[in-house]
């Protein structure tokens, strides 16, 4: 597909993409990233649902948080945008909201989804991402180079375009506001997991470096109605990569929690 800006309503306090009627799906992006990377999911899912995708404070159209950026206050946010019970989805940092949002307001929240999410990180990737976030200083652009050839390769594809497209437009502070908070944290806690009773897919790459397999199989254990879902041959960027592979599990899943 091509990876097109969509118009932007506002929602709560963010700028979004929303499209479709019925129950409510909201998706919430990693850093650096816009609501746009959910394009694939968005075209699939607005047939039977009312998808919100959202813009992350400081990212897109919306704008920065206007309290110190914590993850309580990104997931704050997002609560904004909330008005009905709803399946919450969540891609890397976004997924971390998703759960955190989930154990603090259950009563929102009929299903939650996290993709590519993080997990007790080894002390090589603690080392890594704290040095990352430590290297970028809030006004210059970070080189998208080395997250492009994690995520894709150095091969060229439409979807690795678009994300790099996406991190040079980004805005520095809200990348850097979004990393930091995302590298201080080292996923959902063991307690919060347990008190998730809704259904919670844990979904990530086969490939995924990361965001390993092991961590989402690990999260799904621990969550009373856990399931873990591993896509053959994906990496970091499966929503875009292995859209039809992601939506079909969305879907049915999605379709599923409203039952």
């Amino acid at each position: 597909m091509i990876w097109t800006t969509r118009p932007r309503s506002s929602v709560g306090q963010l700028a979004a993409i929303t499209s479709g009627s019925g129950p409510l799906i909201v998706m919430i992006h990693g850093v650096g990233l816009k609501a746009e990377a959910w394009g694939a999911q968005i075209e699939e899912l607005s047939g039977t649902f009312c998808v919100i995708a959202v813009d992350l404070p400081g990212h897109g159209s919306s704008a920065h948080l206007s309290s110190v950026p914590n993850l309580t206050n990104f997931v704050d946010a997002i609560v904004g945008v909330i008005d009905a019970p709803a399946v919450i989805i969540g891609h890397s940092f976004g997924a971390m909201i998703a759960l955190e949002l989930t154990a603090r307001h259950p009563q929102l929240v009929r299903g939650v989804v996290a993709l590519n999410a993080i997990y007790r990180r080894d002390q090589d990737a603690k080392a890594a991402v704290t040095a990352r976030a430590n290297s970028l200083d809030g006004v210059s652009v970070a080189d998208p180079a080395g997250p492009l050839n994690r995520w894709f390769g150095e091969d060229a594809s439409a979807e690795r375009e678009a994300c790099g497209s996406w991190l040079r437009e980004a805005d520095p502070a809200g990348y850097r506001h979004a990393y930091q908070v995302f590298a201080a944290q080292d996923g959902a806690s063991d307690a919060d997991l347990r008190s998730i009773h809704c259904p919670a897919l844990f979904m990530t790459g086969e490939d995924e470096p990361n965001s390993t397999p092991a961590m989402s199989r690990a999260m799904a254990n621990i969550s009373p109605r856990g399931k873990a879902e591993i896509i053959r041959g994906a990496a970091h960027m499966m929503p875009m990569t292995h859209a039809p592979q992601v939506n079909a599990i969305l879907r049915d899943f999605s379709k599923a929690a409203f039952a």
